[in-house]
């Protein structure tokens, strides 16, 4: 049977509240952000050793991006990246050096000490589980000479450059010069910053579509919005489902994979529904199979927007698990997707998105269109499709208004 227009809206309103009920509350976002600012003025006190140098906390990753999803245990800790940002270091001063400095002073501050975590490979781990369950990976990093100036430049799909000269030097372990090379151009380098202009600029809805000035991509403290735009929701969805699909396993697919085939097959829609629907079934167009000249072999490549010589892909040959739980999951959210827009009602809707995005998530959903469909009879403004169990303020046949006393009106 095809789907009328107010079957539409109600599963996409359905996938809106989903994604609501993943994001962080603004409570729980508040306190990250004052958390992450404290630290930032720790850091570039006056007495400190790293003040010169101008640091600065800013957030990255799905923080930034507006993509976050609350775990599926309750208990778990909310996971915040960021990056604390250098104009400079001081002359000699290696990987270790930056990434030392930064543990000397939090470890100087009575909380910070009690709070952070053994040394990771490239961040410092704080954790506030026990107060506020979340915790804050900071990555030390330093930007380029014009950096600041790029910032004030537009960005279209056509001029990705700008968003790739945005890359950044990080401190890693497991470099090669991480001890020794005091020449910060020899640093490993990332680009969150230019991921997320690109991702910014993908998620314009098409009637909407315009240049992206790329600061607007990068903010200390970006908006928390409430009606999110339909690819974030997206992504949130489609981690969610890897989330219950695969819990707890570490060769489940990975966000940024995620992330990046999903903007990169959303094509400007504006409704959730539409735009999910186009997505699982474009997202695997992205996935190349390019030649490895080294292991004579072909390989899968899923390229990083801004650096094209990253491959996000690159475990799959050394962990096959990775790849088949990649596809595994491709084709189980194709098969739940499809079978979500087949439903006629919200009653066989709910029933058939609870074991993919979880029982207390969607009950959570349903109730709140519960309560919001109480007030709209009341008010008289609820209408029933013809044929169809769905409820809308559209349709042709009105819902009556309920006195609670066994009749109606």
């Amino acid at each position: 049977m095809k789907m009328n227009e107010l079957q539409r809206k109600q599963i996409s309103s359905v996938l809106n509240g989903l994604g609501a009920g993943l994001d962080i509350t603004p409570s729980e976002y508040q306190r990250a952000v004052d958390s992450y600012q404290a630290v930032g003025r720790w850091l570039a006190a006056e007495g400190s050793t790293l003040a010169p140098y101008e640091p600065e906390i800013l957030p990255q990753g799905s923080f930034l991006l507006g993509t976050m999803t609350r775990p599926v245990n309750e208990e778990d800790d909310l996971d915040i990246d960021l990056v604390c940002r250098f104009s400079g270091v001081k002359a000699g001063w290696t990987q270790y050096d930056l990434k030392h400095e930064v543990g000397k002073r939090l470890k100087a501050h009575r909380v910070y000490a009690e709070l952070l975590r053994p040394e990771g490979r490239r961040n410092w781990t704080l954790g506030y589980s026990e107060e506020r369950r979340f915790h804050m990976d900071i990555l030390p990093a330093v930007i380029g000479q014009g950096f600041f100036t790029l910032l004030e430049k537009r960005m279209s799909d056509e001029d990705l450059q700008k968003a790739q000269d945005m890359a950044i030097r990080i401190t890693d372990i497991r470099h090669r010069y991480y001890n020794t090379g005091t020449d910060v151009l020899s640093w490993p380098s990332s680009n969150m910053f230019g991921f997320a202009a690109w991702f910014k600029y993908r998620s314009q809805v098409t009637a909407l579509r315009k240049a992206l000035v790329l600061n607007e991509a990068i903010q200390p403290v970006p908006k928390l919005v409430k009606n999110k735009l339909p690819l974030q929701v997206i992504v949130q969805i489609l981690k969610r489902h890897r989330d219950i699909m695969f819990h707890g396993d570490e060769h489940k697919p990975i966000s940024i994979i995620i992330t990046t085939l999903a903007a990169w097959a959303y094509s400007g829609e504006d409704d959730v529904l539409t735009a999910l629907t186009n997505v699982v079934a474009k997202m695997e167009q992205y996935v190349e199979r390019r030649y490895d000249a080294f292991s004579q072999s072909y390989h899968y490549w899923i390229g990083n927007p801004v650096n094209p010589a990253e491959n996000f892909a690159d475990k799959w040959p050394l962990c096959v698990q990775k790849e088949k739980k990649f596809w595994k999951w491709l084709d189980q959210v194709k098969k739940d997707v499809a079978l979500m827009t087949q439903q006629q009602d919200l009653f066989t809707l709910r029933e058939a998105i609870e074991k993919p995005f979880g029982q207390d998530l969607v009950k959570s959903v349903f109730t709140s269109i519960g309560q919001q469909t109480r007030e709209q009879r009341e008010n008289g403004g609820l209408f029933m499709a013809a044929g169809s169990g769905l409820l809308g303020n559209v349709g042709r046949t009105q819902v009556p208004n309920h006195n609670y006393f066994g009749s109606h009106e």
